[in-house]
């Protein structure tokens, strides 16, 4: 019976493709289901035997750890030459969404507080 390895949801198109590859690499059996053309269904990656899970989910588990320590390797890099991305820097970049979801936070705080405002009012 098939079991699932890889949820595809939200996963950046390069770690798919690298999944891809491992299992292909170590010939293991799998296959793959998509969102579908009204994005409800389920996109995942599967392996068709049972006996090869354990393995193939040791293999991805590797895999991972290794992409999580070269992406904090990257970012640890780029602190350290003063490039990584802060709160200021995608501020100055890109104004309007930073704007836009300060005033949504703002609209929402209000809508939830003003109630108790006005009992204490009254």
């Amino acid at each position: 019976m098939a079991k699932i390895l890889f949820r595809l949801r939200n996963a950046p198109d390069e770690e798919a493709d690298d999944v891809r590859e491992l299992l292909d690499q170590h010939q293991i059996d799998w296959f793959e289901t998509t969102a579908g053309k009204f994005q409800i269904s389920f996109p995942a990656i599967w392996v068709r035997d049972d006996d090869d899970e354990p393995r193939a989910r040791q293999l991805i588990e590797g895999y991972q750890q290794q992409r999580k320590d070269k992406i904090r390797a990257e970012r640890a890099e780029l602190e350290a030459r003063g490039e990584a991305e802060t709160l200021l820097t995608r501020t100055v970049a890109r104004p309007l969404p930073v704007l836009a979801t300060l005033l949504f936070v703002a609209f929402i705080l209000y809508v939830s507080i003003k109630p108790f405002v006005s009992l204490i009012n009254h």
